[in-house]
């Protein structure tokens, strides 16, 4: 149901964007690394990650040929998005850092990287998918005549059938990244309105961070 809604420890100032193509303040580049920062002050209270950064971002890579690896602070957003960007990444065979935060759908963004570091000080921040209740009626209202959805009670059966799919889909993703089946499973432990920071030890142990290449 989410499809449609869902730097290192020394930093220089990053580079504008080009002028032309899509453009968003959250890029900026330094050297071969392009900083993702959804946090930085000025963007506004609303700023997170949105489906407009997924051509943003396969821009800066066709301008940039020479980046290696993708820099990370968000706190989340659209999971569509985040989704879409990770198969980016993944196409690009990018490295991932995060620098500051990354939480709910940055997560999937971040374990699209080949290697994937945290820097010291960093965090990173796991918790359940929630559709909000206007979301729902609002997508309730424009696909009922399409899925024929006869009562408000077959939309609700429906949306109990595709949430165990996409969840299914998002645990086998995790495992597909290197990230062990046990600590995938653990990710669903807290509700939306929370967050669960595992430590850096434990993020090793579960294969999130990694040196070693992931293969594709």
């Amino acid at each position: 149901m989410f499809r449609f809604v869902l730097v290192g420890i020394f930093c220089v100032m990053a580079l504008p964007l080009a002028a032309k193509g899509p453009k968003s303040e959250k890029f900026s580049l330094e050297g071969q690394v392009l900083i993702y920062d959804t946090e930085t002050q000025g963007l506004g209270k609303e700023a997170e990650m949105t489906v407009d950064d997924i051509e943003a971002l396969k821009d800066m890579l066709h301008k940039h040929p020479d980046v290696t690896e993708l820099r990370l602070n968000s706190s989340g957003g659209s999971v569509f998005a985040g989704e879409e960007m990770a198969w980016i990444v993944i196409d690009f065979g990018l490295n991932t850092t995060v620098s500051g935060q990354c939480v709910s759908a940055c997560v999937d963004l971040f374990l699209a990287g080949s290697r994937r570091r945290m820097t010291l000080g960093s965090k990173m921040g796991f918790h359940q998918r929630r559709w909000a209740p206007r979301s729902v009626k609002n997508y309730y209202e424009s696909w009922n005549d399409d899925e024929g959805w006869k009562t408000p009670f077959d939309f609700g059966s429906w949306i109990y059938e595709d949430t165990q799919t996409e969840i299914y889909q998002h645990l086998s993703y995790l495992v597909d990244r290197g990230v062990d089946a046990g600590f995938a499973i653990e990710t669903l432990r807290v509700d939306s309105d929370g967050e669960w920071y595992p430590s850096r030890l434990k993020l090793i142990a579960a294969g999130v961070l990694r040196e070693d290449p992931v293969a594709h």
